[in-house]
């Protein structure tokens, strides 16, 4: 589970003790809570053309950590992780950007945390020596228009057969996606589509093997 301290400054878990309550549930049946930046908002300028062009292109203003430097970075990871780590009474199991965008910032501050796993679009790898526990795509959805529960239907379509030969997959769901029948349907379809070739695993389980 990806946790957002403060959804776009607008939904602090300080301030929150039902969903805490919640959260500490979850992790004590063993749901792996992961730190997912801190408000989830990219309030960045940004300068370079390809940051520009993930910002405007792979997320509607939600990359938080596409333009950070390393220090800026490295104070909301630390908040964030001491945060959900207070209420849930146990390691945070990682950090993922929010949209799996980072900047170079961000990726040299991941190091100084102390996370056991960092993932982004296609890989998940340990952020204190760097190594690739797994390599994979994410399969995801997008319930914020019209236009885009249309891309995300037809991309899940495709990745349903194009991605099958693939050892590892990864399958991402948002909380907006459960209110469209039709982004259900998908997800269910990719979920047992997923599973005819591939055991489930869990995070813990690549550092395990890694050990």
């Amino acid at each position: 589970m990806l946790v957002v301290p403060d959804h776009w400054g607008e939904a602090p878990l300080l301030r929150a003790p039902a969903f805490q309550a919640r959260l500490r549930r979850w992790a004590d049946r063993g749901v792996e809570m992961f730190v997912h930046g801190w408000s989830h908002r990219d309030d960045s300028a940004h300068i370079s053309g390809i940051a520009r062009f993930k910002a405007r292109r792979m997320t509607a203003g939600e990359g938080e950590f596409l333009g950070l430097g390393r220090a800026e970075a490295l104070g909301r990871m630390r908040a964030g992780k001491a945060l959900i780590e207070d209420i849930t009474g146990r390691r945070a199991a990682g950090f993922i950007a929010p949209a799996w965008l980072y900047s170079e910032g961000a990726r040299a501050a991941l190091a100084d945390i102390g996370f056991a796993l960092a993932e982004d679009h296609m890989r998940v790898w340990r952020p204190d020596d760097g190594r690739v526990l797994a390599r994979g795509p994410v399969v995801t959805w997008a319930s914020r228009s019209r236009a885009r529960i249309v891309s995300s239907l037809a991309f899940a379509a495709l990745a349903r057969t194009a991605l099958r030969p693939l050892e590892t997959l990864r399958i991402g769901v948002h909380p907006g996606d459960t209110r469209v029948p039709a982004l259900l349907d998908s997800i269910e379809a990719s979920l047992a589509a997923a599973t005819r070739t591939r055991a489930i695993g869990r995070y813990a389980d690549l550092l395990a093997e890694a050990a």
